[in-house]
């Protein structure tokens, strides 16, 4: 309809691909070529040394990323695309976090790492640094809670997500699989 408004959403895709030189930049090159901004990217080995898991996350309509779905499957080392509902994935990130930490602040810093499962990864005169592996919401909350302290400096490796074991069949994804 005329003057409807297409409503963007955050779309997390699991791309199998062959393990290969060069299959990152394709992939992601199909993304910038559309002029999407890719929120996350993650990229790593699988069960089989022959095959990588990208995940990637980007914000656009749903047609857009049934589009870039179709495309994904003409790249040649692309075995399968999963288009993740958050409902039915479990969703990951990792966060290392610097604060500042007095000597005399670092108990209290420790008691709010442990609320939210985070660990001390690396202690100086003047810091701490934590690492803490979760949802990235939770992820964000935690690094609000330490910003009164002082952060010195955070990083994030890209969102990671898996299909939950519990998922129903008939609510799965759109998936192809190519031998």
């Amino acid at each position: 309809m005329a003057g409807e408004r297409v409503l963007s959403k955050h779309h997390t895709l699991s791309v199998l691909v062959e393990n290969q030189p060069g299959v990152l930049s394709r992939v992601s090159g199909l993304f910038s070529r559309r002029g999407f901004n890719i929120e996350s990217l993650a990229v790593g080995p699988t069960e089989r040394e022959d095959r990588s898991r990208i995940t990637i996350r980007v914000d656009c309509t749903q047609t857009s990323i049934d589009q870039v779905i179709k495309q994904l499957y003409k790249l040649i080392n692309v075995l399968k695309v999963n288009e993740l509902d958050s409902e039915d994935a479990i969703e990951r990130e990792l966060l290392l976090i610097k604060v500042t930490a007095a000597p005399d602040r670092r108990a209290e810093l420790v008691s709010l790492a442990d609320v939210f499962g985070a660990r001390v990864v690396d202690v100086g005169s003047a810091a701490m640094t934590f690492e803490i592996v979760e949802h990235p919401t939770k992820l964000v909350a935690f690094e609000e809670l330490l910003r009164p302290y002082g952060i010195k400096e955070t990083v994030r490796t890209g969102r990671v997500a898996i299909r939950r074991s519990s998922t129903d069949s008939h609510r799965r994804a759109r998936m192809r699989v190519i031998a």
